[in-house]
This record gives structure tokens, C-alpha cells and sequence, in this order.
């Protein structure tokens, strides 16, 4: 088999990156500059003459390293997007200029897949389910149907920019996350809003809940302590409800913002409760980098072949799940239930039972070790509670939902009739997803946010659709909550059958019936919070 070695070139942000990668996985070369502005954010500007700067010298250093000659690289990558604009284009231009000058081809590529790849490549991980957090980028991906899909993802801003930004506020310095970091392990915890809403998380709140903290007086540990713990937990908390949808049993940490020590440590405590298999990749790797361009361009490369000079402008946002993958070995492992628990979820154990001589099911929210206490009962007593009205106040809106038989706060269970039918994502059709959209119209007609629709959480009972699980819901009439409720369905069907998942969604949109809510769907999925 013939070997190829790759150049990479990465400028999507702050750090400008060259490196250089063979077919086999070697890694031959790594340079790379990071940008430090003297006050404020990373000005785009800035990046991008900072990457004109570097660029041309960061390309010697890397060919010296490798003990290669220009002649001997057999293609030239580059990060396509998402990114600031202006890095971007310095980048494209300068690998379109050393494609012409050295008569190689070239290929664009994803940054957010590049640091799926390098991870891969470097752990051994083969189907994991990625939480890849870095400055301008927060997203739970997993393979499924051909594509890396974007199971969870920040509805505002990128934990990152958070912690970035709360120390640029607070005159701490940028970049934030370090400091906070170091500053936390002094602290105790106050409490900060916990935002997850289904499958995505939210920042923008948590942040500026502790800067009025910061403002306020309160002692600058407890601050990073909490938002650190607060931040942390909901990023961990949405990759474990991928985790147990996916049912994969690898998970991998990789981005920037891998550097953090406590949320290693995190998610690497609720992998191991799973049984999955926790991976991170070399922690230079973690950051942007070059080789991790250099690599996956050459998985594109022979799968693909070179792209034309025309095809090689940038995409400012580019999305994960706009790239074919057909090289990933889709294996996954299933882990084996207890004989007595029905179902091991992200958020609880359903555990066979029995009232009054009916056959009954436990759901016990059980306590999550990744999670300091504080926010741990918090959560599971609020949830617990709140999913004992909002089943109650379901059927009430003309909805079906299991018979509560009793709730237990101190333990925070809720003891319920059991369901004896079949789960919906084994059934789903057109006509199905039509009343799907209706059952859901009549909860959100009542101000119900379910929280979690997946087709997991609804099931057919004798050619009725019952609604299980809102541990997640809430009461909101805004479009905006509606819509994202509805979005975890749509990202929830996807899993199953990409290809239908679009068609049976239009037909949920349909039996919804609401404009309004189905306009707001396609403005939270094209605001770009996916980019830096």
C-alpha cells in the first residue's frame, strides 16, 4: 500500500497550526502560534494577521521537523470552517498557494470532525460518542447513518467563550478557563442556574448570573467553583443522555477546553457507571492544531479524492453533520440490564414493581456521582417534583401519560403504572408522526414543555400514544422553548433512520399545526451557534 503524508494547515480561531501526517496515523511534524490579545476577545482582524504572520513560518518549521522535503508531501489540507471569517480566508489562501507552487492537490475540511479524528486516531477509540468543547465550539456528536450527528449542542454561546468571558469581565484574563480553573479548587458552591433544555445546554444565563455574583461581592473561589460545577454538569449530563440513546459504549473528550482537569474527571466517573470506555486524546491534540487537519484530510482524501480549486472557498459555518463519513466502523457494543430494571436512562433507573396488585414501574432518579452534591439533590428533587404535576397536568390537556401511583421526594422516586406496548421509534410511519405532532400541540397548548421527546419516550398502547418521562419538562408558553422541545424529537429521529427521519418530522409539523413554532425551529437551527 502506497503512503501518503499530509499538511495540515489550522487558522478557524486564535491558534494558527501547521502539521504533517502519513496514511499509517504518524505523526511526522507539529508547529504551531497562539494568539494572546492584550485586552478583550479574539478580534477577527487580528487572528487573521496573525495567522498571515505565521503561516509561512510555521510551513519550514513543520518540513525541518519532519526530515521531509516539499517534494514529498503528497497533499495539502486545510481547515474549510466554521470559523471567523477572516482566518479563514487566510488560511484557504495560503493552502491554495502552496497547492499551485508545489503542483499538489488539495482538500477543505471540518474543523469540529478534525478533533473527532485526531482523537480517534490517538486513543484507539472506534464509535464513541464526543464531547468536543472548545472556545467557539460546545457539541455531544456521535456517529449515526453515514454522518457525525449533533445529538447535543449550546443553544447561546460555547463553554469556552463563557469561561473566556467571565475572566475578561471580571479582569482575571483571557483565556478564562485556566484560571477559573485554579481558582475553583479553593471555593464552595453557591448556587447559579442549572440550563438544560432536552438535548442542547445554554451558558449565556449561567454567565450572567456569576458575573452579578462577581459584582455583588461574592468571593471570587466560590464564584469559579460554582460555574465550573454548573457548566460542567449540564455538558456531562447531555453526553450521557446520548450515551444511553446512542447505547454506544465508548465516550471521548476532545477540544480545548479538554484541559480541565475536573471535567475529565467528570466524565470520565459517569462513563465508567455506564460501563463505557472513557477516552482523551494527547492533550497537544486536544487544542487546534495542524495534524489533526493533516489527518482527516487524508481519511477524506481516499475516500473522495482531491477537490477542485473552485470548491475550496470557506464555510463560515460549517456544520458537523454536513460531511459523509463513510469510513467509521459503526460498531457498538450493548450493555446487559439487571433482570429486574426494565431501563438504565441518562437521568434514572426504571425498575420493575407492583401496587395495590398492579404491575407498576419505579422510576428512581438516582444520584449522580459526577455531580457535587448541592447540584445533585437540587436537580433530582426539582425534577422529581415538577414531573409529578406535569403528568398529572398532561392528561388534564387530553394527553396520555401512566397513572402516577405515588411520589417520594426524600428519595426521589415516582412510582407509576407500567406501559404494555411498544416503543414508537419500532412502529414510527407518516400517519403515526401526524398524531405524534397533535398529542404534542395539546401539551404545548397547556404550557407543557415535555423536555425530552425522543421516540424512545413515547409508545403505542393499543393504538394510543402514551407519553413517558418528563423528567426534564417544564411550564413555558414562549415559541422558543416549543420549539427546541420539538427539535429533540426531530434530532431524536435522526438516530433512527436519517434519511427518514426528515419525512416523518414534516408530518409531526403537520398534526402540530402551529406557524409560528415551526418558523422558530428554523431560526434556532440557523442562528450558527455552532461556530466561533
Amino acid at each position: 500500500m502506497i503512503i501518503l503524508i499530509s499538511l495540515g494547515i489550522e487558522g478557524t480561531a486564535e491558534k494558527t497550526g501547521v502539521g504533517i501526517v502519513d496514511s499509517d496515523g504518524n505523526i511526522l511534524a507539529m508547529a504551531g502560534k497562539q494568539l494572546f490579545p492584550e485586552e478583550g476577545g479574539i478580534h477577527p482582524r487580528i487572528a487573521a494577521e496573525h495567522h498571515a504572520h505565521w503561516i509561512p513560518k510555521l510551513i519550514p518549521q513543520a518540513i525541518e521537523e519532519s526530515g521531509l522535503s516539499y517534494s514529498d508531501i503528497d497533499l495539502i489540507s486545510f481547515s474549510q470552517g466554521p470559523g471567523l471569517g477572516p482566518a479563514l480566508r487566510i488560511v484557504a489562501t495560503s493552502a491554495r498557494s502552496l497547492a499551485l507552487s508545489l503542483d499538489k492537490p488539495i482538500i477543505g475540511v471540518n474543523h469540529c470532525i478534525g478533533h473527532v479524528e485526531v482523537g480517534k486516531l490517538d486513543t484507539g477509540a472506534v464509535n464513541p460518542v464526543s464531547l468536543y468543547v472548545s472556545g467557539g465550539n460546545s457539541q455531544v456528536i456521535a456517529y449515526e447513518s453515514g454522518r457525525y450527528r449533533i445529538f447535543g449542542e449550546t443553544l447561546d454561546i460555547a463553554i469556552g467563550n463563557c469561561l473566556d468571558h467571565f475572566g475578561r469581565e471580571t479582569g482575571l484574563g483571557h483565556p478564562g478557563g485556566p484560571v477559573v480553573e485554579k481558582l475553583a479548587k479553593k471555593g464552595s458552591y453557591i448556587d447559579l442556574p442549572y440550563v438544560v433544555k432536552g438535548m442542547d445546554f445554554s451558558f449565556s444565563g449561567l454567565l450572567s448570573a456569576a458575573l452579578r455574583e462577581a459584582q455583588k461581592g461574592t468571593p471570587m473561589e466560590d464564584i469559579c467553583f460554582s460555574l465550573q460545577e454548573t457548566a460542567f454538569s449540564m455538558l456531562v449530563e447531555v453526553t450521557e443522555r446520548a450515551l444511553s440513546h446512542t447505547q454506544k459504549d465508548e465516550v471521548m473528550l476532545c477540544g480545548g477546553v479538554s484541559a480541565n482537569s475536573r471535567l475529565r474527571e467528570m466524565l470520565k466517573t459517569m462513563s465508567e457507571e455506564h460501563g463505557a470506555k472513557f477516552y482523551m486524546p494527547e492533550m497537544k491534540l486536544c487544542g487546534d492544531n495542524g495534524v489533526m487537519i493533516a489527518w482527516l484530510g487524508l481519511l477524506m482524501y481516499n475516500e473522495f479524492g482531491p477537490m477542485d480549486l473552485s470548491q475550496t472557498g470557506i464555510i463560515q459555518k460549517f456544520r458537523t453533520d454536513e460531511v459523509d463519513i463513510p469510513w467509521v466502523d459503526n460498531t457498538k457494543s450493548y450493555l446487559k440490564l439487571s433482570d429486574d430494571l426494565i431501563a438504565k436512562g441518562a437521568e434514572s433507573n426504571i425498575v420493575k414493581s407492583s401496587y395495590l396488585g398492579q404491575k407498576a414501574v419505579l422510576k428512581d432518579r438516582i444520584s449522580k456521582s459526577y455531580r457535587i452534591p448541592e447540584i445533585d439533590n437540587k436537580i433530582r428533587k426539582a425534577r422529581t417534583k415538577e414531573e409529578a404535576k406535569l403528568l398529572s397536568d398532561a392528561k388534564r390537556a387530553g394527553v396520555k401519560t401512566p397513572v402516577l401511583y405515588d411520589v417520594d421526594l426524600e428519595n426521589k422516586s415516582i412510582l407509576m403504572e407500567e406501559i404494555d406496548g411498544k416503543m414508537v421509534k419500532d412502529v414510527i410511519d407518516e400517519k403515526l408522526s401526524f398524531e405524534i405532532g397533535s398529542q404534542i400541540s395539546k401539551l404545548h397548548g397547556a404550557g407543557i414543555i415535555h423536555g425530552d421527546i425522543t421516540s424512545s419516550n413515547i409508545m403505542l398502547q393499543d393504538d394510543r400514544l402514551v407519553f413517558l418521562d418528563f423528567g426534564l419538562g417544564r411550564y413555558s408558553d414562549l415559541d422558543e422553548d416549543k420549539a427546541v422541545d420539538l427539535l429533540v424529537l426531530k434530532k431524536s429521529l435522526q438516530s433512527i433512520d436519517y434519511n427518514l427521519a426528515l419525512k416523518y418530522f414534516d408530518a409531526i409539523l403537520d398534526g402540530y399545526d402551529n406557524d409560528s413554532v415551526a418558523n422558530k425551529i428554523s431560526d434556532v437551527e440557523s442562528r450558527g451557534r455552532y461556530t466561533h
